[in-house]
């Protein structure tokens, strides 16, 4: 596998994951403690936090090996 491969299927993953985290939200409100509901809520939320970075970690990378692309740091 090389890199371009390798990136594509990172991206894949974390949208998969992403996908599935947006499908467990509506079933935490079925959850009758309040507490639990709002850990898990925060957990959800910084869970799709991280995943947002490692897609921008991976599409800088892209970026910085595409002679032609813009190199800055912006997303």
């Amino acid at each position: 596998m090389n890199q371009e491969e390798a990136s594509e299927k990172i991206k894949d993953h974390c949208k998969t994951i992403a996908l599935e985290m947006m499908n467990l939200n509506p079933t935490i409100i079925h959850l009758e403690d309040k507490d639990t509901q709002e850990a898990l809520f925060e957990a959800s939320y910084e869970l799709t936090k991280q995943l947002e970075i490692i897609k921008k970690r991976v599409i800088k990378l892209e970026r910085s090996n595409d002679p032609g692309a813009d190199a800055s740091s912006e997303l």
